[in-house]
């Protein structure tokens, strides 16, 4: 049995470390470690809000050796006497800063306390001359009254951005606009769609190297200095508020004529193009001296599209609507016209965002694709926003940019910028890679693995954009020479370096300490096995997977290695499937690979490429939380006799009863649905009489609960109010276990028929079952 240590100990570490691991014990060689199938992953949220939030004002004390640098932890032993301290990574000791001449036992520094395993460093304490750069790129090829909801939102979000923040405004229809933040005369400059300007020509074209006078270069962090130097596009929002709200509400749909039969003129792929190289601008100054403006300063490409590029650079389709954008069958034929160039531009866009420390917001509106298939580097690479919804004005936008700069206790906006990431490891351990909403650094190091996986080759990623719930996937390998032995301790230390929202510099530092042992084949292994962090490891190596490989390649890979894994660590007899036993710690795993094998990650049917690439994309930044809600939905149900309590119930259709009310949350939508009874009860109008008050509680319990999810999540799920026999009802349909289908004409209990020629997730245990104690496997 499980025991509660053991699910506490997941609970606690993630809400301490912000970390899950696959395996929370490791074997002490390669060779054992290959036995476990699947690899050491961890799932880490560097910008996780923790309970206990303190900053040291100091900088923090690091490993003199030079392939180490690891810093100074709770983990480490320390001779209080002699000044020392012993590096847990490569167990060098080190003498302690003068400036901890007076620390002892019972005067400890702050990263030495037992609980201080994550701790965060300010190294630019009281400075606070680094304002981020909100910089909007706004579609105006929409229609007026889409316009006017758009305006109305960037209007509310200007009043929510920090007041330090650097402001600019970009608007494109067929041409590009890059307004200047004027007082004396509204003018803006423009450039055509078609064309591809370097950062050099927008120096010319937008006359900043005639620029004479700048406030001195900005110097290192954490000296004091005068801040970043703005121009006449990028203008503090402390000084032009009322200016910006001026342009913001001047912008005017756009005036090229659109013919009968034909789609708007949309530069989309020129305007982020020019955005990213205005940030990347360099001032020139008097004397011939040079400065980048914004380079290396966080910032934010907030992207607000109606439609696809038909034109120009990153073009997605062509303006004439008898041709269709594509479609999953067009491309898996190859027939894709724009496709592959398309794809190339902006994958080289997001890499010149990303090594800028810039991050590509794209939000969406639009009932037809926009080219996100093409467009997906530039948030999945720089870490920037992905919101798609099907018009401005609905809810999901609104609240979706609204809980971007929502404030938190200390009044700041949830988010840091132009972080990097650092993994360091212990002699025993190796780095494959990672896989996340970032970029390679490019950093060789001993402790770099042989096999990658994910973004490989390095120990150092960059993520351009952190929010609280960002998580990438490190994985780890076991060094195959000379293993540690049983009993051992290997260590992991995650050191991310970010630009605050308020202007500091910050590290924050988490170490991890997890004991070795000589098998593979010891329970331990099994117990201390987390399942949920592995079903989403798994799901992001599949996803993963899935942009090198063709679906059916990748799918026979999962179930490969489900069948493995059940072998390796159930007891059965050959041949004899009844004898099949899981363990506790994995009992819901297979069930959580059926659900991923009929998932949109995986599953292309009733979903666009652009609807596809938004699952996917989402799966691969989120938490271990909200990634197993995304592979396994979870389900509640409402009773007449329990009022406003609710049970969990099984993800199966013996629970759509004709009497209750459902909730299910699959991350991206939140549905309630009501049973015939419910429905027929509301219509008569029931709930409004007195005697039948706790109907009126019943059938509001679920519509409170699920506001409170939709007001807690972002981005915004779609809210789905529907009932039995009702259209909206499929999305509710297509995630249940078809235990009941329309083949069982017959059957006479509770639930509801699915329609579908899918396994039932007890066939699909059966033929696991079979295939796990098969002597020839």
């Amino acid at each position: 049995m499980m025991s509660q240590d053991v699910n506490s100990f997941f609970a606690d570490s993630e809400s301490k470390d912000g970390v899950r691991m696959s395996f929370n014990c490791w074997p002490a060689s390669r060779i054992e470690a290959a036995k476990l199938v699947l690899p050491l992953g961890v799932m880490y949220t560097p910008f996780k809000k923790r309970e206990s939030e303190f900053v040291l004002p100091y900088e923090p004390v690091v490993c003199r050796t030079n392939n180490c640098k690891a810093i100074l932890n709770s983990l480490c032993n320390v001779d209080y006497r002699a000044k020392l301290w012993s590096c847990v990574i490569c167990n060098q000791r080190n003498a302690f800063p003068a400036s901890y001449a007076h620390a002892s036992e019972t005067q400890m520094p702050g990263e030495l306390y037992q609980e201080s395993s994550t701790v965060e460093y300010s190294v630019s304490s009281g400075i606070k001359n680094i304002p981020p750069v909100f910089l909007y790129v706004v579609d105006t090829c929409i229609e007026p009254d889409e316009l006017n909801a758009l305006k109305r939102t960037l209007l509310e979000s200007l009043h929510s951005l920090p007041p330090n923040s650097l402001c600019g405004l970009i608007t494109f229809g067929k041409y590009v606009y890059v307004h200047e933040i004027n007082p004396l005369v509204e003018k803006a400059y423009a450039f055509k769609g078609t064309k591809e300007y370097s950062s050099q020509d927008l120096l010319k074209l937008l006359k900043l190297d005639r620029q004479t006078a700048a406030p001195a270069p900005r110097p290192a962090y954490g000296v004091h200095g005068p801040s970043v130097p703005t121009n006449k596009f990028l203008k503090p929002l402390s000084e032009t508020l009322s200016l910006m709200e001026e342009i913001f509400e001047g912008i005017q749909r756009d005036t090229f004529e659109v013919q009968t039969g034909r789609r708007y003129i949309r530069s989309v792929g020129a305007a982020l193009s020019i955005a990213v190289n205005l940030l990347e601008s360099v001032f020139h100054f008097g004397g011939g001296s040079t400065q980048t403006t914004h380079t290396n300063v966080g910032g934010r490409i907030m992207s607000f599209i109606g439609g696809a590029c038909t034109d120009g650079l990153g073009m997605i389709v062509d303006d004439d609507l008898r041709n269709t954008i594509r479609t999953h069958h067009v491309i898996e034929q190859g027939q894709a016209k724009y496709l592959k160039k398309a794809t190339k531009f902006y994958e080289a866009l997001a890499m010149k965002a990303s090594k800028n420390g810039h991050a590509v917001d794209i939000y969406t509106a639009a009932l037809d694709q926009i080219g996100l298939l093409e467009m997906k580097s530039l948030p999945s690479l720089t870490g920037g926003n992905l919101v798609l919804a099907d018009s401005f004005e609905s809810s999901l936008f609104s609240e979706s940019l609204k809980k971007v700069f929502a404030r938190d206790e200390e009044g700041n906006c949830p988010m840091a910028f132009n972080a990097v990431m650092d993994v360091r490891v212990s002699k025993e351990l190796r780095i494959s890679g990672c896989i996340g909403p970032c970029v390679s650094m490019g950093v060789k190091h001993p402790s770099v693995a042989d096999m990658e996986i994910g973004v490989g080759g390095t120990t150092q990623w960059k993520f351009c954009s952190l929010l609280p719930t960002t998580t990438p996937a490190i994985f780890f390998d076991i060094v195959p020479q000379a293993p540690t032995s049983a009993g051992g301790q290997g260590y992991i230390q995650f050191v991310t370096n970010y630009q605050h929202i308020n202007g500091e510099r910050r590290i924050r530092v988490t170490t991890i300490a997890r004991s070795y042992l000589t098998s593979s084949d010891d329970p331990v292994i099994r117990d201390w096995f987390d399942q949920d962090a592995a079903a989403v490891l798994l799901a992001r190596l599949s996803v993963f997977r899935l942009e090198r490989e063709d679906a059916p390649d990748v799918m026979r890979w999962l179930d490969r290695n489900l069948i493995k894994i059940c072998q390796k660590f159930s007891s059965f007899t050959t041949n004899q499937p009844e004898s099949y036993l899981l363990p506790q710690s994995l009992e819901f795993f297979p069930q959580a690979v059926y659900h991923l094998r009929r998932s949109p990650f995986l599953q292309f049917f009733n979903n666009s490429p652009d609807e596809t690439t938004f699952y996917r994309s989402i799966l691969l930044r989120e938490d271990t939380e909200s990634g197993i809600t995304m592979i396994q939905p979870y389900l509640l149900e409402y009773s007449s006799l329990t009022g406003k309590e609710s049970t969990p119930v099984s993800l199966d259709a013996t629970s759509l009863k004709k009497d209750t009310i459902l909730l299910m949350d699959t991350f991206f939508h939140v549905l309630v649905y009501h049973g015939a009874d419910v429905v027929y009860w509301k219509n008569q109008g029931f709930d409004q009489l007195p005697e039948y008050a706790h109907l009126k509680v019943f059938m509001e319990a679920p519509l409170e609960d699920a506001t409170e999810i939709v007001s807690n999540r972002f981005p915004v799920p779609r809210y789905v109010v529907t009932e039995e026999g009702a259209s909206q009802a499929r999305f509710l349909l297509s995630k249940v276990n078809p235990s009941i289908t329309h083949t069982q004409p017959n059957y006479q209990g509770e639930g509801g028929a699915i329609l579908t020629d899918d396994v039932s997730l007890e066939v699909f245990l059966q033929h696991l079952r079979k295939l796990v104690v098969s002597s020839q496997n």
